[in-house]
């Protein structure tokens, strides 16, 4: 198993419970860099990979499959980590690897742990809060979009798909006892704690 650990932003006070124990766990943890490996050092002895920065797409996808190659051997066998700055499914280097993996290694199963974002860390040391909606961008084409309150899941997912966003997800109480996914039909009404994602495809 192949479990992507979220560091959150960089102050170790802010990884979670939930992280640490994980990091403990694995049999294994790799990390991209010196700072991922400075927060993950003093519950694991973590291997850095090197992941050249580079515009070279040969370069890049060699690295890459190396990279692959190395993480699968402890995944395919036990509980692996690799543990990122902010969360392993936002802008991350896990993201890459990860569909790296389903493609070459699909009999290895994949998770993740959520860590504090650079979105949400960014917002609490800025002292700003957000009250209405928002745009988060790496300057490329947007692909995906979520609602949150999504309390009429019918109406939100007709929403999406005229906005070309035919790949649709309900998630309500998350993480809670009660979670519920729905991944195709939709119920007129939803739980006030429920997150619609949509992806173009």
């Amino acid at each position: 198993m192949l479990i992507g650990v979220g560091l959150g932003p960089g102050d170790p006070r802010l990884l979670t419970l939930r992280a640490v124990d994980v990091l403990k766990s694995a049999t294994k943890v790799f990390v991209p860099g010196q700072l991922s490996y400075e927060l993950a050092k003093p519950y694991a002895d973590p291997e850095v990979l090197d992941f050249p920065m580079t515009y070279d797409h040969k370069q890049l996808e060699s690295a890459w499959l190396q990279n692959m190659e190395t993480i699968s051997r402890y995944a395919g066998t036990g509980p692996t980590a690799f543990a990122v700055l902010g969360d392993p499914n936002v802008f991350s280097t896990f993201t890459h690897l990860a569909k790296m993996m389903k493609t070459h290694k699909p009999h290895i199963r994949i998770e993740t742990i959520p860590g504090v974002s650079a979105v949400t860390a960014c917002l609490s040391r800025l002292d700003e809060s957000v009250d209405a909606s928002f745009v988060v961008s790496d300057k490329s084409v947007i692909k995906s979009a979520l609602v949150l309150k999504a309390t009429k899941p019918r109406e939100v997912a007709g929403a999406l798909r005229q906005k070309g966003f035919s790949h649709l997800l309900l998630l309500e109480k998350a993480f809670t006892e009660d979670e519920r996914l729905y991944e195709t039909e939709f119920p007129a009404k939803g739980a006030y704690f429920s997150i619609m994602y949509g992806k173009r495809t």
